[in-house]
């Protein structure tokens, strides 16, 4: 049976809807988080990668897939890759007019994506959320928030396995007497918490919301905030990874500080 794997829905759901932009931007997101096999001339020498590049009418294209057996498929034969997240091929890529050909003509996400897109992408998925300082006056159950947005939220934070314990969701007052959305994490892994506010920012980006925002916040489980979070807010478990395993923490998808060399 073949295997239908998040990229194919995504991309049938973008086709299907040609004229619906929370779609394409869905899809553009999976692209982001998912982890790619990327077809090399020879094998990656430490940070250096060779990507083999081909000149197409549509412009210049390297090629990746999302799963090992597709680019097998593709080659026919055992191929030099290297697998990094979609943020960072889009972040490697920006700039050089160089797109990807993504699972081309072995799956039904068969799709060429042009630089443009790509620039656009690194663009965005490169924006650092603001930092600000405020009191919290009154916390209330979240109000107002688009489905949309809390099925993003879901899904990002479903990829920070061993980040936090969890999430919460909630409507604030400030001391100011402002109103919003706070997304607050309590026992986040300090090292983490960069990672989680950029996921938060992403969620919001790419569910297709025009303006808006969510703060977020980080608490202690000891903080007395903490327990108004857990009797009001809408929770989201984050996932805890086995004993043995050791987290590599990045943002969920990958790192893009370190990318790798185009050579």
């Amino acid at each position: 049976m073949t295997e239908t794997t998040p990229l194919d829905m995504a991309h049938a759901a973008m086709t299907e809807h040609p004229d619906d932009d929370s779609a394409r931007l869905r899809f553009y997101e999976r692209l982001g988080d998912n982890e790619l096999f990327l077809l090399l001339i020879e094998e990656a020498k430490g940070d250096s990668l060779s990507p083999e590049v081909f000149d197409v009418a549509d412009g210049q294209f390297v090629l990746a897939f999302d799963r090992e057996t597709r680019l097998a498929r593709f080659t026919g034969c055992p191929a030099p890759y290297a697998s990094l997240s979609g943020r960072v091929l889009a972040q490697m890529l920006a700039g050089q007019g160089i797109g990807i050909g993504l699972n081309l003509d072995v799956a039904p996400s068969s799709i060429l994506i042009p630089s443009e897109a790509l620039a656009w992408l690194s663009e965005t998925l490169g924006h650092a959320p603001d930092e600000i300082t405020s009191r919290i006056a009154e916390v209330s159950p979240p109000t107002g928030l688009p489905e949309a947005v809390i099925t993003a939220l879901d899904t990002k934070l479903a990829m920070a396995v061993g980040y936090a314990r969890a999430a919460y969701l909630v409507s604030v007052v400030h001391e100011n007497g402002s109103h919003g959305h706070m997304l607050g994490f309590v026992a986040a892994r300090p090292e983490a918490q960069a990672a989680l506010a950029r996921a938060a920012g992403e969620a919001l980006t790419f569910s297709g919301i025009e303006a808006g925002s969510i703060d977020v916040a980080f608490f202690a489980e000891t903080d007395g905030i903490a327990a108004k979070l857990d009797r009001f807010g809408l929770r989201f478990d984050l996932p805890v990874p086995p004993e043995s395993e050791t987290i590599e923490l990045r943002a969920p998808g990958s790192d893009p500080d370190k990318p790798p060399i185009l050579r």
